[in-house]
């Protein structure tokens, strides 16, 4: 019916993917501060770090709206530097029936990959949160080089 979608897009970071992946894995509570224009809160809702079964919840600026992503992390590889967020909840889930968040980090590279299924046609590509989660992860490496 083609409102199944997949987005992948790939930064180069040059502090190092395994830094990257350790503030998304062992420090996500500081995102909020390494960008604040962008990620407004982080809170863990279930579990007590960014292990499989945990349930967080962002607060993050969306065109200047703030907005709500509750998501369960599905995955977490420690050996790729690969997470996997599903979202369960939040103001995503009103244009989209599912929607799961990828994030893999390599020796120069932090790569997103979306997989989606909108709720209808005219539902929109999810580019303006890629475009932030690569704007949050450009400010990271700029904190990571510091």
């Amino acid at each position: 019916m083609g409102l199944k979608g997949k987005l992948i897009s790939s930064v180069e970071v040059k502090c190092g993917g395994h830094l990257v992946h350790d503030i998304f894995h062992a420090k996500t509570h500081h995102i909020s501060n390494l960008s604040p224009s962008k990620v407004k809160s982080f809170e863990i809702h279930e579990g007590e770090a960014i292990d499989v079964g945990s349930i967080v919840e962002w607060t993050y600026s969306d065109d200047g709206k703030d907005k709500t992503l509750k998501q369960v992390i599905e995955a977490v590889d420690h050996e790729t530097k690969t997470i996997t967020w599903k979202v369960i909840g939040g103001d995503l889930l009103e244009l989209y029936d599912s929607f799961t968040i990828i994030t893999s980090c390599d020796h120069h590279w932090t790569t997103w990959t979306f997989l989606y299924e909108k709720k209808t046609e005219d539902t929109p590509e999810p580019l303006v949160l890629l475009a932030l989660l690569l704007h949050v992860t450009k400010e990271i490496e700029n904190h990571l080089l510091k």
